[in-house]
């Protein structure tokens, strides 16, 4: 049996592009499915070291492990901070 060659894909790299390098940061916006608040949090496990148990909205109390996620430019992230009523520094 002969020897086998390194694929080619393997000698390229990855061939997509980084996200970190695209222009500006991006923020995760985490949102209840149920309400569409963004007042949300993690629930942590009952011992130290077990891991989540999921997500709880602040709000209507909803609790799951499926939230809605949206990530955001800079720009995009700022208007929506203006939209809500935050103060910015």
């Amino acid at each position: 049996m002969g020897k086998l060659a390194t694929p080619d894909w393997i000698l390229k790299g990855k061939s997509k592009p980084d996200k970190k390098k695209e222009k500006g940061k991006t923020f995760r916006l985490r949102r209840c499915p149920k309400c569409k608040s963004d007042n949300v949090s993690v629930v942590l496990g009952n011992e130290e070291g077990k891991g989540t148990k999921g997500w709880e909205c602040k709000k209507c109390k909803w609790t799951g492990r499926e939230i809605d996620e949206e990530e955001l430019n800079e720009d995009e992230f700022m208007k929506y901070l203006d939209e809500k009523g935050e103060e910015v520094a």
